[in-house]
């Protein structure tokens, strides 16, 4: 049956996708920097409808990132399996370096790291070679020194991977620079993967650095020492050449796998601008791959990211309707029905998997947040941490996938001291963000709106509402809502949603991109609470929040 897929096959933040076979099943990950759980799983059996199982680093002492700015933390994860254990390696950057975990249930637990002592630079990869060699590849700083910025090449580490197990660096023997990039004076040739299919190495990886130049080529050898060579069409997929005004820009950093048809696909990161920016930040594509004369070529019919794209499947049930623009899929061997797109998201115990914090929580005594001190509720302590500081802020929120859409929470808080707030954020950076607030002004309980939009810039008040809540809210229990409609942004409150009374509109949302921001994440929408600068002690209860793309 042929049907046809939505690019992208994960919407919103979803960077550096990394993609592996094992059987029949399919897995997926991507980069998350500084938030936590690192490292999304995602499953498929059709590599077209994808569902989150599990987090690679999902547990305190794990790794620590704290200190991290939020477009820091780790980088570009590789998923490979082999003879039944799952392998992921990262670079985890400023206090870690590279590092291996393992797992035999890709949906975890996976192990604590093992670092790959030796193994400089950023980026890395595994590749399990038909005569039992292991390889690390990763690409690095030009060991002579760089003669331009981005001047890296690309170097290859054997490994024992038996050493693994026993906690030891897995690097053995000497690092050999295998590859500089495709192009003349290319700059950062990272992402590298390396495939043998037929007898012959394939080397894929990204260069151009990761925004509008960003682009993907291909190198192939007899012997993974090399010499290899490029092809002379490279890249094999980039959309630089199209411009900024693109539908799709930044195409790169890829991946490619085989099904259980012969068939090959090639997933990558690549970004989907709006007036000019791009809010949801780099998103994962997928496009599919043919040979030709030995070489991989996009067989799409413009050779680059289409909307949408013809796909032969062996599901037994496809639902060709469409909800919300978004396909539908219904596999009666996995008994479950998946849409990627709205949810009402509850606190019953635990954070819904694909909900984040920043940074690695440490320990219980220094928690910003409690799931289990009122039943059903997700409870926010008034910390002294804030969202714009890189400590460990009473934050959490779930990505923003759609151009449009509307987020919502139920919140309960009554301020008791005037440095308190807590409410809903839309958070980009430490320096780029939106907080509708509630606190007290001298008793009196008000909300605002806050922005941030520059590192030197102090908090700007955008909207106020004095006395938002009467006399009788002695405990503040409001819906707290945002809109998102090109790129402007309404903020409502109310006493359910039902009632909701607007507080701000026609405010830019561009602010919430990269482009403004820099970095390299997309934007989440969340809750939060503060004693901005003081334990006070207080709380504020998440009851429900709701994410609609409209």
């Amino acid at each position: 049956m042929t049907i046809k897929y939505k690019n992208p096959i994960l919407s919103g933040f979803y960077p550096d996708p990394s993609i592996c076979r094992a059987g029949s099943d399919f897995y997926l990950v991507t980069s998350t920097f500084a938030y936590f759980p690192g490292i999304p799983i995602f499953h498929s059996s059709d590599l077209v409808h994808w569902k989150q199982i599990g987090n690679a680093i999902d547990r305190p002492g794990q790794l620590c990132y704290d200190g991290h700015r939020i477009s820091q933390g780790l980088f570009a994860p590789t998923i490979r399996e082999h003879n039944g254990t799952f392998y992921i390696v990262c670079t985890l950057i400023l206090n870690g370096g590279n590092f291996i975990i393992t797992a035999k249930n890709p949906a975890g637990p996976w192990s604590d790291p093992v670092w790959l002592e030796g193994a400089n630079g950023i980026d890395p990869s595994i590749f399990f070679d038909d005569d039992g060699k292991v390889w690390y590849c990763g690409t690095r700083p030009a060991p002579e020194g760089e003669a331009y910025p981005g001047n890296y090449e690309i170097y290859i580490y054997e490994m024992d991977i038996a050493l693994i197990e026993q906690g030891k660096n897995p690097l053995i023997g000497e690092t050999k620079g295998i590859w500089r990039g495709a192009l003349r004076d290319c700059i950062w040739p990272e992402g590298p993967h390396i495939y043998k299919i037929n007898g012959v190495y394939y080397l894929l990886h990204a260069e151009g650095g990761t925004s509008i130049d960003h682009a993907v080529c291909i190198a192939k050898a007899d012997n993974i020492q090399g010499p290899w060579t490029g092809k002379r069409s490279n890249p094999i997929i980039t959309h630089r050449h199209l411009g900024r005004r693109a539908k799709i820009i930044n195409v790169g950093h890829a991946d490619i796998v085989d099904d259980t048809n012969g068939n090959w696909w090639m997933v990558m990161l690549a970004s989907r601008p709006y007036n000019g920016v791009c809010p949801l930040g780099r998103e994962t594509f997928m496009l599919p791959v043919i040979w030709e004369d030995g070489w991989p070529c996009i067989a799409t019919s413009s050779g680059m990211i289409e909307d949408s794209i013809k796909f032969k499947t062996n599901i037994d049930e496809v639902i060709s309707n469409e909800i919300n623009d978004k396909f539908v899929y219904r596999n009666s061997a996995i008994k479950s029905r998946w849409i990627y797109t709205n949810a009402c998201d509850h606190f019953n115990g635990k954070l819904p998997i694909h909900w984040l914090v920043l940074r690695m929580p440490v320990n219980q005594k220094d928690a910003s947040f409690s799931l289990t001190d009122r039943e059903g509720a997700l409870r926010l302590f008034t910390k002294a941490a804030t969202t714009r500081t890189l400590e460990h802020p009473a934050f959490t929120g779930r990505r923003i996938t759609d151009k449009d859409w509307t987020f919502s929470a139920l919140i309960e808080f009554t301020p008791k001291k005037n440095c308190e707030a807590a409410g809903l954020i839309l958070l980009q950076s430490e320096d780029y963000q939106y907080r509708m607030e509630i606190f007290a002004d001298n008793g009196s309980n008000s909300l605002r709106l806050v922005k941030a939009a520059g590192k030197e810039k102090p908090d700007e008040i955008i909207a106020e509402k004095k006395d938002a809540f009467t006399d009788a809210d002695k405990e503040i229990r409001t819906v707290l809502s945002c809109q998102c409609i090109d790129m402007k942004l309404s903020f409502f409150f109310g006493k359910d949603q039902y009632s909701l009374s607007c507080i701000a509109d026609n405010v830019d949302a561009r602010i919430l991109s990269t482009d403004y921001a820099g970095g390299f994440v997309g934007s989440l929408a969340g809750v939060f609470a503060s004693g901005n600068g003081s334990d006070t002690g207080n709380y504020a209860d998440i009851l429900w929040a709701e994410y609609r793309g409209i």
